[in-house]
C-alpha cells in the first residue's frame, strides 16, 4: 500500500529509513512513536525520550495519519520472487 504524505511534521523519503515515514528533520520513525503509545507511555514520556525533537503537535500527527492510514482499503502485499 502506498501511502502520500502531505503532512506538516511527517515525512516519507525513499533516502531517509528506506522511505518509512519519519518526523521531519529527524530519523524518527512514526510507527516508533505509535508504538511507545501502545504500550501506554505517556505524551509527556515520549517527547522527553526523545529528548524533545518529538512535539505533542507531533504526536497527535501520528495519530492522525494512522487514522488516515487505516481508513483506506487494506491491500495484501505479495512481494515479488527475488531472481535466483
Amino acid at each position: 500500500m502506498s501511502v502520500t504524505l502531505t503532512s506538516q511534521y511527517i515525512v516519507a523519503d525513499p533516502e531517509i529509513c528506506h522511505g518509512k515515514p519519519t518526523f521531519r528533520g529527524t530519523r524518527i520513525m512514526v510507527w516508533q512513536v505509535l508504538g511507545m503509545l501502545a504500550k501506554g507511555q505517556s505524551w509527556e514520556a515520549i517527547t522527553k525520550a526523545w529528548g524533545g525533537r518529538v512535539t505533542p503537535e507531533y504526536i497527535a500527527e501520528a495519530l492522525q495519519f494512522a487514522s488516515e492510514v487505516l481508513q483506506k482499503p487494506f491491500q495484501e502485499q505479495t512481494p515479488e520472487p527475488l531472481p535466483a
